[in-house]
């Protein structure tokens, strides 16, 4: 195998000043009229920055010296801001966190979409620290730097971040990540150990260790110590999500969020999709039904509803909900919330969104109202039959403003929709991730 030809680069550093914030976070600057990515600079700062890669297109660096900060700027809440690569926008004020991520919404619609909303919505926020619910965790043994590692990849790199705690996952695990480095390092299996998937629901805590080997009697003692000094519940993965299993009996608890206004108990597995903040998730299906407006004589769709988290809900307000995933086992555990909960007017079905559905018995009904939560990728075939349907109202949340936009256009030009109003919802604080939610009404 040819080795790669190590690159002549600057070594002393070059003074740019940065014109704008990538996607990822990055200042964007140019240099003798290239374009150079600078981690660590800032709209409207002049830096110092150090070349790290050159490209064909583009280069990139790291910040050296602030010559001149931005109002902005901010000193970091963590101490692995920098290298962890795990929050981007840590230096970046709040505030301006949330006008970038308005920003880049309302350009991905013009870019993509061609469509502008009527009305801009004002951000949902809420806690800044302390807020991430679900989230998996890299391990790795590296004797080299003394032990295990357990976090977020470094930026850029497919190492683990050395740290000792994580001020964005929720307390009782963000402030034990050096016990569970210390745990990690105790077991006999630490080499066959590379991730934990954590997941916290209102009442309990599940730690899901993903075993590449079968753990030995003392490894399983350690681990049951662990969780019965902790109150963290210990749950093993030996194989795929299904095979995920409690340690023991102690450790078999029911994960559950509250939905209070609604008087919805939603019960989750600790694989399952929930969204990370408890918080915003509240005041996002609050959000959401008060846009959509159920009423008693609606019925209602809800396309990609997961465990239900918007069906539910929206089941107290209407007539009649149903609830489509593409996921089996989501599907029947959505089902089974609504039983929990005493719910009769919701029925959920299995169906891939991305193929032709048209012949479903649940497609060929109609619809006053569509709700839809898609994955990134979106939601195109199903937006282009949302007129079929016959919904004169359309509430569309989204985790990615490109696919949003995209879809948002065919809604307007293909469907006959209005873009009434979009806005974000902060659901990722210090990252560059854009949750939003959009509004179309037909103009009947």
């Amino acid at each position: 195998m040819a080795r790669k030809r190590k690159q002549n680069l600057p070594l002393d550093p070059v003074e740019a000043v940065v014109e704008d914030l990538s996607h990822d976070g990055r200042g964007v600057a140019h240099v003798e009229g290239k374009t150079v990515f600078i981690q660590g600079a800032l709209a409207g700062e002049r830096v110092l920055f150090t070349y790290r890669r050159r490209r064909g297109r583009f280069d990139e660096g790291v910040v050296h010296t602030i010559i001149e900060a931005a109002a902005e700027r901010v000193e970091p809440g963590c101490p692995h801001f920098g290298s962890c690569g795990g929050c981007s926008l840590q230096h970046l004020a709040p505030e301006a966190q949330r006008a970038r991520k308005e920003q880049t919404l309302l350009s991905n619609l013009r870019h993509f979409g061609n469509v502008a909303p009527e009305t801009v919505l004002p951000p949902l926020t809420g806690p800044l620290w302390g807020y991430r619910r679900k989230a998996r965790l890299g391990v790795r043994h590296v004797a080299k730097k003394g032990g295990v590692l357990v976090g977020f990849r470094e930026k850029g790199s497919s190492f683990i971040t050395e740290i000792g705690a994580c001020p964005v996952l929720v307390p009782q695990v963000g402030e034990r990540i050096g016990e569970l480095r210390a745990l990690i390092g105790s077991l006999d299996a630490r080499d066959a150990i590379p991730q934990i998937e954590m997941a916290a629901g209102d009442e309990h805590t599940v730690l899901v260790f993903r075993n590449m080997v079968p753990l030995g009697e003392a490894d399983r003692a350690r681990l049951a110590g662990f969780g019965a000094a902790t109150g963290l519940r210990i749950h093993l993965q030996p194989a795929g999500p299904e095979s995920v299993h409690p340690l023991g009996p102690g450790d078999a608890v029911a994960l559950t969020y509250r939905l209070p206004a609604y008087d919805v108990e939603v019960l989750f597995q600790p694989t399952d999709f929930a969204q990370v903040n408890a918080e915003i998730n509240l005041a996002m299906v609050d959000h959401a039904l008060t846009l959509l407006e159920p009423s008693a004589e609606d019925r209602i769709l809800d396309l990609f509803c997961g465990l239900g988290n918007f069906t539910l809900p929206l089941a107290r307000r209407c007539g009649a909900v149903v609830g489509v995933e593409g996921d089996a086992g989501m599907v029947a555990r959505a089902g089974g919330n609504a039983l929990r909960n005493g719910i009769t007017n919701a029925e959920f079905h299995a169906a891939d969104l991305a193929g032709d559905f048209s012949a479903e018995p649940w497609a060929r009904a109609g619809f006053h109202k569509v709700l839809l939560d898609p994955p990134r990728t979106g939601a195109l075939e199903m937006v282009r039959h949302l007129p079929a349907f016959g919904a004169g109202r359309v509430v569309y949340v989204s985790c990615n403003p490109a696919t949003l936009a995209r879809d948002a256009g065919v809604l307007v030009r293909e469907g006959g929709y209005r873009l009434v109003s979009a806005g974000i919802m902060d659901m990722f604080p210090h990252t560059t991730h854009v949750e939003s939610i959009a509004l179309f009404e037909k103009p009947w």
